[in-house]
């Protein structure tokens, strides 16, 4: 029996998964904890998949992912499926993402969508490293609940901040919060404007501001979205009224980004 006041101490998750290729070598392969990196036999560039087998996140859960490459390696890295941010009575749950991509490698960074539940609190830095001459794609993208569940979403914390650096000077800096006062005023354009999903795109490599006309044309009305292309760098920004519209706009997006290549094969459906 617990005296009058006293607190259980809730067991937390920590997992750590690192994979690093020398070309289409692996060279390294680290897991700890929860954080699993599985690594499908498919054709073509090697694919990583990370997975948390905790199966969410919430108070005091800290998870890393790292993806490494050198020796001109091209590899495209995702998760197995949608990560869950879950009520958090304590304090916010930790997510890092550090990838370092060498001298003539490129690396797709393609999570699938992070799921906020009402009350979650989540803290995420992802930061990838690139060379002078390395290129990456990467993807966020976040949903408000479960629309087919009725899940509304009154209460969150986040705390989202992604850093791109070209030989070590930062070419992408964004910082996002989104908290409990943001969505009190839903119909707000400079917030979500009634949104309850929302996703970035971003293509780093020289000459990437060449493929805006194609993405542009790719967008569909189904999504709010926007896309601009400057020095070495092409943004799309999308908002939608759920998760599922938004997935489809990401593959038609990552089709014509990827030049035609299939989304990774747990995208697939």
């Amino acid at each position: 029996m617990l005296d009058s006041g006293q607190q259980v101490k809730m067991q937390r998750s920590a997992g750590e998964a690192r994979v690093g290729f020398a070309g289409a070598r692996l060279g390294q392969l680290r897991q700890v904890g929860s954080a699993k990196a599985q690594l499908p036999r498919i054709s073509g560039r090697p694919e990583v998949v990370f997975l948390n087998t905790s199966g969410g996140l919430t108070s005091g859960d800290r998870l890393d992912y790292a993806v490494s490459l050198t020796e001109g390696a091209h590899v495209t890295a995702t998760t197995q499926t949608a990560e869950r941010a879950y009520r958090a009575n304590d304090g916010p749950a930790h997510v890092r993402v550090t990838h370092d991509v060498g001298a003539g490698c490129w690396l797709d960074w393609l999570p699938q969508e992070t799921i906020l539940f009402d009350h979650s609190n989540l803290h995420r830095d992802t930061r990838i490293a690139l060379a002078p001459d390395a290129g990456c794609l990467l993807l966020e993208s976040v949903v408000l609940g479960r629309a087919a569940m009725a899940e509304d979403v009154r209460s969150l914390s986040l705390r989202d901040c992604r850093t791109l650096t070209r030989g070590g000077v930062p070419v992408f800096l964004e910082p996002l919060v989104l908290d409990t006062a943001a969505l009190a005023h839903p119909g707000q354009t400079a917030l979500l404007g009634g949104a309850r999903a929302f996703a970035t795109l971003v293509l780093c490599a020289q000459g990437a501001e060449d493929a805006l006309g194609a993405a542009r044309d790719a967008l569909t009305d189904d999504v709010e979205a926007a896309a601009s292309a400057y020095d070495g760098k092409l943004v799309v920004r999308l908002l939608a009224a759920d998760g599922w519209p938004l997935r489809r706009q990401i593959l038609s997006l990552l089709r014509v980004l990827r030049r035609g290549a299939p989304p990774p094969r747990v995208w697939q459906m």
